[in-house]
């Protein structure tokens, strides 16, 4: 498929731009209001990119990639997509979706690919028309929650990280992503892996609970909206699971992070659906189902 590219300054319109041919362009400082108004459609799939405007803006090294939008023959926003090391795309049409995997196809950085999962499957079927292959691929299920459920015991302890838990986050962090797409970040990334952790823990995006040097619970706010929080990295020690740890953390941080969102949503790998009996008590639902496709 032939993608046109083109390049928006900022403040341009989109009717300066002849309707008859795609739009595929990279997002640029200025059109953030548009774009945010865009991915508002629909806050639950789309929280990972909006924070990530929010916080660096459209154009960034945080961002770990380049975003480009993709407008419809009226010059309207149908589609936006961060491609990078995480390849992420929100669209309305398929025409939207081929255009951004043409893109992938280009960039060196991607090394995942993730998303609702029909958009994904669709992105993959432009995307691997070459020798690419997926390394591996997770299905998930998207849980959602909107209402806080009243605390039984409170946990004291549970706070936000700071500096000084360096170390035990990264290394609670390092060993769920080596669980989860197989790769250590610590021996892939060291260096920039610790410092994207350190800058989660200045912006108050990690939450622990660590008793007599011990991490018993850990969570990470990896998405964070007027609309929507995405949790992610959600962590109880191997020796303290069974417990009740889990419930009264977890139960106690979507407490505290629902009295400044409107709701909450984090992602379970289908190979440990019986986990869901577990949010589903604290009062996560079913949304939708997701797919990760990790590359070679």
């Amino acid at each position: 498929m032939a993608v046109t590219v083109l390049k928006f300054e900022s403040g341009s319109s989109p009717e300066t731009v002849a309707h008859n041919e795609p739009r595929c362009a990279q997002l640029h400082s200025g059109q953030e209001a548009e774009v945010l108004q865009f991915l508002a459609q629909r806050p639950i799939h789309s929280v990972f990119i909006s924070t990530l405007i929010r916080d660096n803006g459209l154009v960034s090294p945080y961002n770990r990639g380049i975003i480009y939008g993709h407008r419809n023959p009226m010059g309207q926003l149908d589609g936006v997509a961060l491609i990078g090391h995480a390849t992420i795309v929100e669209t309305r049409t398929e025409e939207a979706v081929a255009a951004f995997a043409h893109l992938a196809k280009q960039s060196r950085q991607t090394y995942l690919i993730r998303g609702e999962r029909k958009i994904v499957e669709t992105f993959w079927k432009y995307y691997a028309e070459g020798p690419e292959a997926a390394r591996l691929i997770c299905r998930e299920l998207l849980f959602e929650k909107a209402e806080a459920k009243p605390l039984v015991t409170p946990v004291d302890g549970l706070r936000r990280a700071t500096t000084e838990d360096l170390d035990h986050v990264l290394a609670v962090n390092a060993f769920l992503a080596e669980e989860e797409g197989g790769v250590n970040p610590m021996q892939r990334d060291p260096v920039g892996f610790r410092q994207r952790t350190e800058r989660r823990i200045h912006q108050g995006r990690i939450w622990i609970w660590i008793d007599q040097d011990q991490p018993i619970f850990k969570a990470d706010i990896i998405g964070d909206t007027p609309e929507m929080i995405y949790l992610e990295g959600i962590y109880v020690h191997p020796q303290e699971r069974l417990k009740g740890h889990g419930k009264r953390c977890l139960s106690q941080l979507s407490s505290i992070l629902l009295t400044r969102t409107k709701s909450l949503c984090l992602t379970i790998n289908q190979r440990k659906a019986d986990a869901s009996g577990f949010y589903a008590k604290l009062g996560f639902d079913f949304h939708s189902e997701y797919e990760t496709i990790y590359l070679r």
